[in-house]
């Protein structure tokens, strides 16, 4: 079972942890730390479930449940596992009303989590069957997240972490144009004291690694005024 997971957690160490769980287990995830980049994350990228802090920023972890679940029929029907420090049954309660699948009170172990995970998955019949292979191919490029392996042309690549963040999630979605902040977002937990430019050094350091001419790239493009693409086909 491989599914692709949104996570929204406003402890950015909790939700690095989650993540690593996540890949670890074979999942892919996408990572936010508040309310309103969580919904507009579930509509852009129709995750198989919604792994949804209660004390988000911006919009709290009701809200957002609350707006997924009166929302379009591709938010309505995602699964959601609500994470709660509260432990008062009217807090409990008031989340499953509003539509979360299941709960779990913080403090949590990662293995409970990954088993609440599965049951979720398993429920609502996401995640079977789809991308059963979890690498990410695009442009002569693979990205394995199991593994943590990156190769261009079946040739192994060294990358840093925040490198294979950001290929991770362009060759998950080749030809998707990502802006900086989405790209710095992909590297969150790694590469905490970077600012949206520092994303130019990370793309010029790939560049290198699978481009064999790195001043005119044909794998790893810019889109001029918005950000950059992964190419879709073989260079």
């Amino acid at each position: 079972m491989c599914a692709h997971v949104l996570v929204a957690e406003d402890d950015e160490m909790q939700a690095e942890l989650i993540r690593r769980s996540l890949l670890a287990e074979g999942h892919t995830a996408t990572v936010v730390h508040d309310g309103a980049a969580a919904l507009d994350a579930a509509r852009r990228l129709g995750p198989d479930l919604v792994v949804l802090d209660l004390m988000l920023p911006v919009v709290d972890g009701f809200g957002v449940c609350r707006v997924l679940r009166g929302g379009a029929q591709d938010t309505a029907d995602i699964p959601v596992l609500m994470l709660t420090a509260r432990s008062a049954e009217d807090d409990l309660l008031l989340g499953l009303e509003l539509g979360a699948d299941d709960y779990l009170t913080k403090p949590y172990s990662p293995r409970e989590l990954m088993a609440r995970i599965r049951t979720v998955l398993r429920r609502s019949g996401r995640g079977v069957g789809v991308r059963e292979d979890p690498v990410a191919r695009a442009a002569g490029i693979s990205v394995d997240p199991v593994r943590h392996e990156v190769r261009c042309d079946g040739v192994p690549v060294e990358c840093t972490p925040a490198e294979f963040q950001i290929l991770l999630a362009m060759a998950a979605e080749p030809e998707r144009v990502f802006s900086r902040r989405q790209l710095l977002q992909a590297t969150r937990g790694f590469d905490r004291a970077s600012t949206e430019r520092a994303v130019d050094v990370h793309i010029m350091n790939l560049r290198r690694k699978i481009e064999a001419d790195p001043r005119r790239p044909v794998r790893l493009l810019t889109v001029f005024g918005v950000g950059y693409k992964l190419s879709g086909g073989r260079p």
